[in-house]
């Protein structure tokens, strides 16, 4: 059966609720309790949602924190049609990530889950998958306009980009370091940049 409006929003309080526990405290041990006083629900609410309990909190905690990573970069991420654009979208996700720093609630999230799990691969997967379409969306408009040359495999390219920032975040949560993620993308966008420059001086 479809939830009301009211039981909508409340069972999407408990869910950013959650979230924000992990943001906040930078657990990896989410207890229901506190979850259930942060948001002022009780037990048999939080059941009535969550049927499943921890497990179905936490993946949906998942899926809701791997939609944000993407609407954070929006809408720069889904209109790198210049080099303007793409040098925006670098600074909205080297903002996003300095703002969240070392607490990644997605992370904490599928680490309880645990990260062989096929519901927490599926969550990543549909990130990255997403992620990348508009990453090589983007090289390919650039491709189309001349700035990028047309022999460059874009999903690859953005594969790539992509391995990069993702390994500048895993640096930033160990040692609160940015320095790798801004590199990641600085050379990433300035290889794409460079590759378009070649072609056209050949």
């Amino acid at each position: 059966m479809p939830l009301t409006r009211k039981g909508a929003a409340t069972k999407r309080r408990i869910i950013e609720g959650a979230a924000e526990e992990f943001r906040d405290q930078g657990v990896f041990s989410l207890r229901l309790e506190d979850v259930m006083a942060r948001t002022a629900t009780s037990k048999s609410q939080l059941f009535h949602y969550f049927p499943g309990g921890k497990d179905e909190l936490l993946l949906a905690v998942a899926r809701h924190e791997a939609d944000r990573v993407i609407d954070d970069q929006q809408p720069e991420l889904g209109s790198l049609t210049s080099w303007a654009a793409w040098w925006e979208w670098r600074d909205k996700v080297v903002a996003r990530y300095r703002e969240q720093g070392e607490n990644c609630p997605l992370h904490a999230a599928v680490s309880q889950l645990g990260s062989a799990t096929d519901a927490a691969r599926s969550v990543a997967r549909g990130l990255l998958g997403r992620w990348q379409d508009q990453l090589a969306a983007g090289i390919r408009h650039m491709q189309g306009s001349g700035e990028v040359v047309p022999g460059l495999d874009a999903d690859r390219e953005a594969a790539a980009l992509l391995a990069g920032v993702q390994g500048g975040v895993m640096i930033l949560m160990t040692t609160g370091g940015m320095e790798h993620l801004e590199a990641a993308l600085d050379r990433g966008i300035a290889h794409l940049r460079g590759s378009g420059d070649q072609g056209s001086g050949g």
